[in-house]
């Protein structure tokens, strides 16, 4: 449950030695990631992953930040410890957000698939296509402010992955109309030694979860023993 509501989910192939949880993007589930999950599995990991709320077979009407996080970290305290992690985009913000609140997430590998890098970058492109002016985007901000007690630029992957100190492996597509490129290369730009970022051609913001390579490529970096 998480604020009232029924979060549901699968685990696969339990008592395995690594355990690894799917994250699914905003609009999307868990079962859209059938081929992570057989793969992981073939390589003996079990295997977890829920809809967030408000998406799939879960319950609710509204997913933003904090519930998402707060729903890893209770599927950490009853199925955990994880070993591993696999996101797309919304999923990606959110598993960066609960990797820095871990005193020690060295030993934690991360896959980022098309991750929402910067909110404020999506909050600009609402109010573009909205054409909104600058006055409702302050009060905006102030709603979020009020509600999570920080500012937009908070929520940020740039800002998070400072504290995570695993190994991350970056997929992001050149035409990514939905989480510019433009943000990644900032934080690919920051020199994170335990980062590597990888740029795809003419797969955009969904398919790249589905490319043949990136499946493999992310089977093989959360699977591999070193």
């Amino acid at each position: 449950m998480l604020d009232n509501k029924l979060v549901k989910g699968f685990r696969w192939n339990q008592g395995a030695p690594k355990k690894i949880l799917i994250c699914h993007g905003f609009e999307s589930t868990c079962i859209n990631f059938d081929r992570y999950i057989s793969g992981l599995i073939k390589h003996n990991c079990e295997v977890i992953a829920f809809d967030a709320p408000a998406h799939g077979k879960s319950e609710g009407k509204r997913i933003n930040l904090p519930m998402y996080v707060d729903m890893i970290r209770r599927i950490n305290h009853y199925y955990g410890p994880l070993d591993g992690f696999l996101g797309h985009s919304f999923g990606g913000l959110a598993i960066t957000h609960y990797l820095e609140t871990l005193d020690d997430n060295e030993g934690i590998r991360s896959v980022l698939i098309a991750p929402a890098t910067e909110t404020v970058s999506s909050i600009n492109t609402f109010f573009n296509v909205l054409q909104l002016d600058a006055e409702v985007r302050k009060e905006f901000d102030q709603v979020i402010f009020d509600k999570g007690g920080e500012w937009p630029n908070y929520y940020s992957i740039r800002r998070a992955i400072r504290a995570i100190k695993g190994r991350v492996l970056w997929f992001h597509d050149e035409e990514d109309d939905l989480t510019p490129l433009s943000d990644a290369v900032k934080v690919r730009d920051d020199n994170h030694s335990n980062l590597h970022f990888i740029v795809t051609t003419g797969l955009g913001h969904r398919r790249i979860y589905r490319d043949n390579k990136v499946v493999k490529e992310s089977i093989d970096f959360l699977t591999s023993p070193t």
